[in-house]
């Protein structure tokens, strides 16, 4: 086998090699070395990052079943950003909690893993085992502070509910196998064309499993319970990382799925994606109203945003799925450093995660205020920030295709989500502080990838052309 039919695996190889590293590192840590553990991370991520760029436009192709094509590229590039910015909030965060340092690194780098493998994968049986590389990695991730109890009953909340979704996904691949004969997204999607087979209930019911399946990962109601409890009791640190690599693999996963060997079944599955996008954006927006931990506030705020996803995926026009992508790229950086900021004004002993917490910050940390105001207002979908736009393009195709009704109820449950938004901004700049300790000040590397974040945020609100026309371009590639 020649050396090019490598090709499409080598931005995983970069972060499963560092991965290893992270390990290999941390039993010389053991020993009394000091071993830059997140430096190493830094360099796989970097490297696939590199790689990613190398690949692009040429739809290199590994084993039959992993693709390298500029849709799984855009994705690799989203989760490299996420896993970059990750690491730097993470070097002043995790061994003041007491955290295993290689074993967080090493786990954060395999969950990379898996989530790079959803993105690429055209097999449902590789897309599976990726699915759970990622989960596996996650679950211990989530309940990575041993001595905390809600830590490890949101874990276990967490591994045994994913547990009964991966078995719903798992009967989907199976019944997929028994109605076209092969697990393959591309012959899956040219039998079920050719045979006209719109109307099998073998296929329905696998649609139906694939569903559930995708829903969990993506904290879509009403299987989103899982949600609130694993945010709150995981580290914030951890927190901003699940909400969005998990997010943004399941998604892409969910759209090569759906969008290209289940198309010909488009009318089918269209009215429960419906069904299930209102749900999330209403139930989301609702119960996030009524928080005041700011964990379960973006854990709710997440299940939101995971329903305007769903508005893309069912539009499913140019501008949709272009939307798809440039969501999920607006979305990973406003949130991870949002809850890097979290995170960052915490301590051992407590998460301050608290809406009282966060009064007088202004006075206290007037820097992290006013970048925290920023992600907050992107995130509500305020103008010129990244989450208008996001917002502003889903909806576009939406009523492009004739969704009014969806796009009506998105836009409202957007509006009704700035209470929550505005509440912490409120908090911060109009509200005395009381007599809790003020907040240690930050490390100039993780201030640094805050304000990189910002930029981001700013830049993909101002001048998204380009970033859209990348996006355009790579979800043309397959659908």
């Amino acid at each position: 086998m020649n050396t090019s039919a490598f090709d499409a695996v080598v931005p995983v190889v970069c972060v499963a090699l560092a991965g290893l590293f992270a390990l290999l590192a941390e039993a010389f840590r053991g020993k009394g070395e000091k071993m830059p553990i997140g430096g190493l991370a830094l360099i796989g991520l970097l490297g696939a990052g590199f790689a990613s760029v190398l690949l692009w436009d040429r739809n290199a192709t590994s084993f039959g079943v992993v693709t390298a094509d500029n849709f799984a590229l855009f994705v690799n590039l989203v989760l490299v950003v996420i896993g970059i910015l990750t690491v730097l909030f993470s070097s002043e965060t995790i061994e003041r909690d007491g955290l295993p340092v290689g074993e967080y690194y090493a786990l954060l780098l395999f969950a990379i893993v898996g989530m790079m493998l959803m993105a690429q994968s055209t097999d449902l049986l590789l897309m599976f085992l990726a699915l759970e590389t990622m989960s596996i990695a996650v679950y211990v991730l989530t309940g990575l502070r041993r001595d905390q109890a809600n830590a490890t009953e949101a874990a276990f909340k967490y591994f045994l509910l994913g547990a009964f979704a991966s078995s719903f996904f798992l009967y989907g691949i199976a019944f997929i196998y028994g109605a076209t004969g092969t697990t393959h997204l591309e012959r899956a999607g040219a039998a079920i064309a050719a045979q006209s087979m719109a109307a099998s209930p073998m296929l329905l019911i696998a649609v139906g499993l694939l569903i559930v399946g995708f829903a969990f990962k993506v904290a879509a109601v009403p299987f989103h319970m899982w949600s609130p409890d694993a945010y709150e009791g995981a580290p914030t640190v951890v927190t901003g990382f699940m909400s969005t690599g998990v997010k943004a693999a399941a998604v892409a996963a969910f759209a090569r799925v759906f969008l290209s060997a289940l198309g010909p079944l488009v009318d089918d599955w269209t009215p429960v994606l419906w069904v299930i996008a209102v749900l999330t954006m209403v139930v989301g927006t609702v119960v996030g109203v009524s928080q005041t931990s700011i964990k379960r506030m973006l854990a709710y705020s997440s299940i939101a945003h995971a329903g305007y996803l769903l508005v893309a995926i069912i539009a499913a026009n140019d501008i949709g799925k272009a939307s798809l992508l440039f969501y999920l790229a607006s979305y990973a950086v406003t949130n991870v450093a949002a809850f890097g900021i979290i995170a960052l004004l915490g301590s051992r002993e407590s998460a301050n995660d608290q809406l009282r917490d966060y009064a007088g910050l202004a006075h206290s940390h007037p820097a992290l205020a006013a970048l925290f105001t920023v992600f907050l207002l992107s995130l509500g979908g305020f103008p010129p920030t990244a989450g208008f736009i996001a917002k502003w393009y889903t909806f576009s195709a939406a009523v492009a295709e004739g969704y009014y009704g969806l796009a009506i109820i998105g836009m409202l449950s957007s509006v009704v989500s700035v209470y929550f938004y505005l509440r912490i901004v409120v908090m911060m700049y109009m509200t005395e502080r009381d007599a809790r300790p003020v907040p240690p000040p930050v490390s100039g590397l993780a201030m640094a990838g805050l304000v990189v974040s910002m930029v981001a945020v700013v830049y993909l609100g101002v001048l998204p052309a380009q970033v859209i026309d990348w996006a355009e371009q790579s979800i043309a590639t397959i659908f």
